[in-house]
């Protein structure tokens, strides 16, 4: 099978409470190295962003630890390369700076690679890809029924002039999941999206009736929520999260959730298991610090 992975790339700069400082990969690296990491022999996982043209050759090296990594959708550009920090404040929470954010990924960069068993479009930044790409891209797989796992993720972020990230609504939330097959955002993610006050259970109703299939609600440490829609009926199942020793670095864990969710889900359409080994994967990243051990994923789920 083929996956086709589209955001942006970061270079953290992770800020532990009691730790020193942490740099690694970030952003939509998370995702495609979960993939790669879980998938079978003959999976191919292809990632398509962009990255400054000096950052280019060490990327290109590090993901040979990779082999079932096509890298032939990564690009380079003049411009630096997002660089995010992140402090965080407890285990979970945090302050996000991010700095250099890339130009939206055209839908030119994308349309080669969508003959795809899945494709992953994960909002890194809140602007990987602007609505019409999304738009272009469900109408060019629409016929084939190749389904997408949408996560809104920093699309619900605005940007201060000191570069830290913000929680804003957003005005076309709709649009962004009409016809998409799955769609992830996390408890704060889903409280801020509409502009007119929401619960969380009127907002998943809304977004249920645009075509998803299967909408999931990630809680943390305390799990996730999966809901779907049976006859005009919305129905929910709590996935209770994973108890580990130690939670050593949050960073990536929903975008590790929202790839192994992805590739479950392609390759058995059961969207309860999917979510159910979704939550182990994501248990398993949260005791791992950045991103350099993603690859050890398959050794401990």
């Amino acid at each position: 099978m083929t996956f086709l992975v589209v955001g942006h790339l970061c270079l953290d700069v992770i800020h532990p409470v009691d730790e020193p400082e942490i740099r690694s990969y970030g952003g939509i690296y998370y995702a495609m190295a979960t993939l790669a990491s879980l998938a079978v022999n003959g999976d191919r996982v292809v990632p398509v962003f962009g990255v400054n043209t000096n950052d280019y050759e060490p990327l290109i090296r590090h993901l040979k630890k990779f082999p079932n990594v096509d890298t032939s959708g990564v690009f380079t550009f003049d411009e630096p390369t997002n660089n995010v920090h992140l402090f965080y404040q407890t285990a979970e929470t945090r302050i996000e700076c991010s700095k250099d954010i890339s130009k939206p990924i055209p839908f030119q960069r994308i349309k080669g690679f969508l003959k795809a068993d899945g494709v992953l479009v994960n909002m890194i930044s809140g602007f990987d890809i602007t609505l019409n790409t999304l738009d272009e891209i469900r109408m060019a797989v629409r016929e084939q029924k190749i389904p997408i796992h949408f996560d809104y993720h920093s699309l619900t972020l605005g940007v201060q002039e000191n570069h830290e990230r913000f929680r804003r609504p957003v005005s076309d939330w709709r649009r962004w999941a009409f016809m998409i097959d799955t769609v992830q955002l996390n408890e704060e993610e889903i409280a801020g999206l509409p502009l007119e006050p929401s619960t969380e259970q009127q907002t998943v109703g809304h977004l249920l009736t645009l075509g998803v299939h299967g909408l999931v609600v990630t809680r943390g440490e305390r799990g996730a929520t999966l809901f779907t829609n049976e006859h005009k009926k919305v129905i929910h199942a709590d996935v209770t999260g994973r108890q580990i020793e130690r939670s050593r670095d949050a960073t990536g864990c929903g975008d590790v959730f929202g790839a192994a969710f992805h590739l479950h889900y392609v390759k058995t359409h059961d969207l309860l298991a999917a979510t159910e080994f979704a939550n182990r994967v994501a248990a398993a990243k949260a005791q791992m610090s950045g991103s350099d051990d993603i690859q050890l994923l398959r050794t401990v789920v």
